[in-house]
């Protein structure tokens, strides 16, 4: 293959590859991959893709010396093991299909893996309540503000995080909240088949570290239906029941409807 014509490959990939990550950041999907400090490094990478896949498109037909001399023979630094067709489409059939095939969420197998049906370790405790002065059920209610029925609105990552500490589970235990997150089946003590759980993701800078914040949904019949993975806002009352030797945190559900998706789909490391 001649020169210029394996130039202008290499070329078009890299292009490619800075149209991926600049569509991403403006489209707005990287958000379901990086943490926002994160964000306009792709944005960047992308740009400065995009200069050098220029740069050397314009200047791929330019005959150039090569510094040294060969004695008078012919001599191409650009040839290579592979071929440059089977080197291009290396690098962009698996993007094109990665792009193309991602739903830009978990699947139901990898949630399970990050955490979804684990019960919240009591271990963390010390450290989440050295962090936070004492607690009372007027401190809390002052905090939050409150629905027109009368439930104090919540994030799913407190309700969770109050599993590990006895002071909030004190203060927070018995009252009318309401929280948003994601609908999904409750796989662990449901033989009466009333329970649902709801669940947010947390991320420290990319998804691959990401992991579930959930919370179990108690019924006390037949649970309402919505898509799996939809988002839910449901109201009603919280407790910690302590279920086969370990605390869990769940909510007596009262009410249950469709919500908005929040700006930020995972809760972010601040």
């Amino acid at each position: 293959m001649r020169a210029p014509l394996r130039r202008l490959l290499s070329c078009v990939a890299v292009l490619f590859w800075s149209g991926v990550l600049l569509y991403f950041y403006a489209s707005g999907r990287i958000n379901s991959y990086l943490a926002q400090d994160f964000r306009l490094i792709v944005f960047a990478g992308g740009l400065g893709l995009g200069v050098l896949g220029m740069f050397n498109l314009l200047t791929a037909w330019q005959k150039a010396d090569c510094g040294h001399d060969h004695g008078g023979e012919s001599h191409d630094h650009e040839t290579g093991d592979v071929h440059p067709l089977v080197a291009f489409l290396v690098m962009l059939v698996p993007v094109v299909l990665s792009v193309a095939w991602t739903k830009d969420q978990y699947s139901s197998a990898t949630l399970s893996r990050k955490g979804l049906y684990d019960t919240p370790a009591e271990g963390a405790s010390p450290i989440f309540a050295a962090s936070m002065p004492p607690l009372t059920r007027e401190m809390i209610e002052k905090g939050h503000g409150r629905t027109e029925d009368g439930f104090y609105e919540f994030s799913l990552m407190e309700l969770f995080l109050a599993t590990g500490d006895r002071e909030l589970q004190s203060a927070i235990g018995g009252m009318k909240v309401q929280t948003t997150g994601r609908w999904v089946e409750e796989k662990n003590n449901n033989k009466a088949g009333t329970r649902k759980r709801l669940y947010r993701l947390f991320m420290t800078c990319c998804v691959a570290d990401s992991r579930a914040i959930p919370i179990v949904l108690e019924f006390g019949k037949t649970p309402p239906h919505f898509e799996e993975n939809a988002w839910v806002r449901v109201s009603g009352t919280m407790g910690f029941p302590l279920e086969k030797g370990l605390l869990q945190p769940v909510l007596v559900v009262d009410h249950a409807e469709a919500a908005e998706a929040p700006e930020e789909d995972s809760f972010m490391r601040k």
